[in-house]
Order: C-alpha cells, then structure tokens, then sequence
C-alpha cells in the first residue's frame, strides 16, 4: 500500500557512488563532525571574552549613554550582547549601576550616582 517510493535514476548514481568512496570498515564522516564540532567549540569560547577594563573604565565608557541597555552596552564596549549583559549585571551587583525599568530581562540601566 503505502511503500517507500522508487529513487530517481539521479539518487541511485548519488547512492552508488556514495558506496563506491566509501571503505567497506566504516565511515569517516563521523570523524569530520567530531573535529568540526571541537574547532567551533573553541572558536565560540573565544567569542565570548570580557573586556579588559576595570569598574572605572568600564564606568567611563557607559557613562555617555543616557540609559544604559544591553545592545547600548555590547555596542559602546565593542564586545557581544552577552558578554554586555554579564558586564551590567556584575556593575549592579557592585552597585555602580541601578536598574531603572524594562521588564522580562529587558532591562534598563543608569548610573547608580
């Protein structure tokens, strides 16, 4: 009734071809992913880096903007939006920073002074 359907004559070449490359041991395919996988590891740990600055620094540069979001931030600080979020809540939890508004994680910032 409901069988699998006949391959295109193109799929069947693909599908021989496929067999043909491969060695009858096993397959390598595997081996690529697992290599890819570990070289975008460490690329997206190295994404992810705070800024080299201390508080005051990190002060002196928020301390144009009128109020402080997270985008504001990753974009004044040059570094990604999570690396930002982080930065603003580590500044509040030092009490540099207060939150001013926003709501579900969106959250507004301004200078504690």
């Amino acid at each position: 009734m409901g069988g699998t359907k006949k391959k295109t004559l193109a799929s069947m070449e693909k599908s021989q071809d496929d067999s043909a490359t491969t060695p009858a041991g096993g397959d390598d395919k595997g081996k690529k992913k697992s290599d890819k996988a570990k070289i975008l590891g460490d690329r997206k740990r190295a994404d992810v880096v705070s800024p080299r600055m201390n508080d005051q620094e990190l002060m002196k540069s928020l301390a144009s903007l009128k109020a402080i979001t997270v985008y504001g931030a990753a974009k004044s600080l040059s570094v990604n939006a999570a690396v930002a979020r982080s930065v603003l809540s580590s500044l509040e939890s030092k009490g540099m920073l207060r939150r001013a508004g926003g709501f579900s994680g969106h959250y507004v910032w301004t200078t504690a002074s």
